[in-house]
């Protein structure tokens, strides 16, 4: 095994990982069990193979139906939209098989009931594991078993939508429950706080908590509030069910109001998105009707919520420095295969993927290159010239910013003793309020009417907006010391 010479040299991992550890931080890494590049050792020989040998089995090559195999072996759809099967072209310069692609048609699906499949990936993990690395990251967690046989869904669900309300043959089959069992004993064998946490767009939130039974994994995302409106009975019921469901399996719960594969929070929650193909791959919503001081209030009122409810949260790179969603990408430069697939209608989830803007000054990509020629359009998805106003150079140290939130707010987390894991109990101060304590006398407040007094005797001890005086402003959230 080793590295793509694009990304660098095993030797620079190793360096990275060993300072990484010295700067006191964890290193994970991102692993993709349920799929492979089409440019992948394996697949390239799967290629040259005949129908029916063990190079083709490592992935699902199906035959074609019809009389000549000209059609897909089912009709299930791709997440980027269209057909999920791509034919090949055999040795003999015929149509021949079809292979599987949930996602793109540059992304074949391996097949995991191929033991060669499965012991492949536990040698991946003890690569790492064995090169210090503390977890990893498992992308599409809830793929990689299909059901036996294959079989057609109906056309209501033929969709491969990942967060569906229903089941769906290609997604969170049970057989995957042994895989991961199987590498937690892996991750125990190793010395030392060694973790895995599991991307599984899993719905309702019991599904959820089989992925970090004790003996599986120790961490899922919970992305609920990705699917959420700005209202906090909603919010309190979310956060209900995710701890409840939890409980029952001993895991401690996770947040996420923010990741590389969903519009950017402040434009989702100013904008009322809500439905998963609004908040993935698709951009919907009216860009002229966004607010950004108000989205941007929302957002960071979330941080503070989440980061004071029990178990941990996930924070996305750009959510810090307050960027709302890229929506000025030119055409010809967007990468997502959404927009190709859409037929160029869907703008897909390049918007939350653009560079950081590190300094204000354009001067290499804002800081992103050490090369300083290097200009705005030439960054892998181009930065747009007003991302300079949301550097980190700019808000770092500032009053105010959103930046200077983040900061002290994690300060304060790592002091307080009642946060992290452990109980919660919710206040009642009237229904546009989200509020509840945590143990050491901590509370959390969430103002989403009109305003509303801090109880009295309390301590703020910071909040996502300025208060006025001793009163708690729409869409915002202080957590104070009670007395």
């Amino acid at each position: 095994m080793d590295i793509e010479p694009q990304y660098g040299t095993l030797a620079e991992a190793e360096k990275l990982i060993k300072e990484t550890h010295e700067h006191g931080l964890k290193f994970i890494v991102d692993i993709v069990p349920n799929h492979s590049s089409d440019q992948h050792l394996w697949f390239q020989a799967a290629l040259k193979a005949a129908p029916g040998s063990k190079e083709r089995d490592r992935y699902m090559f199906r035959d074609g139906k019809g009389p000549n195999g000209d059609l897909p072996p089912n009709n299930w759809e791709a997440v980027f939209g269209g057909c999920a099967w791509q034919r090949v072209i055999e040795a003999d310069g015929k149509p021949g098989q079809w292979y599987l692609h949930l996602f793109a048609v540059e992304q074949p699906d391996f097949n995991w009931e191929h033991p060669e499949v499965r012991a492949h990936f536990e040698e991946v993990l003890k690569f790492w594991l064995d090169r210090g690395v503390d977890g990893f990251r498992i992308d599409v967690a809830h793929g990689m078993v299909k059901y036996p046989g294959l079989p057609d869904v109906p056309e209501k669900d033929k969709s491969a939508e990942m967060l569906a309300p229903h089941e769906r043959p290609f997604w969170d089959q049970d057989g995957v429950h042994e895989i991961y069992r199987s590498w937690r004993k892996i991750l125990d064998s190793y010395s030392g706080d060694r973790m895995a946490v599991a991307e599984a767009w899993v719905s309702p939130a019991e599904r959820i908590a089989r992925y970090v039974r004790a003996d599986e994994l120790q961490n899922s995302f919970n992305f609920e509030m990705l699917t959420t409106l700005w209202k906090p009975e909603e919010i309190k019921k979310k956060i209900d069910n995710s701890i409840a469901s939890l409980i029952e399996v001993g895991a401690p719960p996770s947040w996420v109001f923010n990741n590389h594969d969903v519009v950017r929070s402040i434009d989702r929650l100013d904008l009322g998105l809500t439905n998963h193909g609004d908040t993935t791959f698709s951009r919907q919503g009216d860009p002229k009707k966004l607010n950004i001081a108000r989205g941007t209030l929302r957002a960071k009122s979330a941080t503070l919520m989440a980061l004071a409810l029990p178990g941990g949260t996930y924070l996305y790179q750009g959510e810090e420095l307050g960027l709302p969603e890229v929506r000025d990408i030119p055409e010809d430069r967007l990468t997502d295969p959404r927009w190709k697939m859409s037929g160029y209608t869907d703008r897909g989830r390049d918007g939350c993927r653009v560079p950081l803007p590190w300094i204000s000054e354009p001067t290499g990509g804002f800081g992103f290159s050490t090369n300083d020629l290097l200009e705005l359009d030439q960054a892998w998805l181009p930065q747009s010239p007003w991302m300079g106003n949301f550097s980190a150079d700019s808000q770092d140290g500032v009053a105010g910013s959103t930046l200077t939130m983040y900061q002290e707010a994690l300060a304060i987390r790592k002091t307080e003793e009642g946060l992290g894991d452990g109980p919660m109990t919710w206040i009642q101060a009237g229904d546009d309020v989200v509020a509840f304590s945590r143990p050491g006398n901590f509370a959390c407040y969430i103002n989403f009417g009109s305003p509303i007094e801090v109880p009295a005797g309390a301590k703020v001890l910071i909040s996502s907006g300025p208060l006025d005086g001793n009163s708690i402003p729409t869409d915002t959230a202080v957590w104070l010391r009670l007395p």
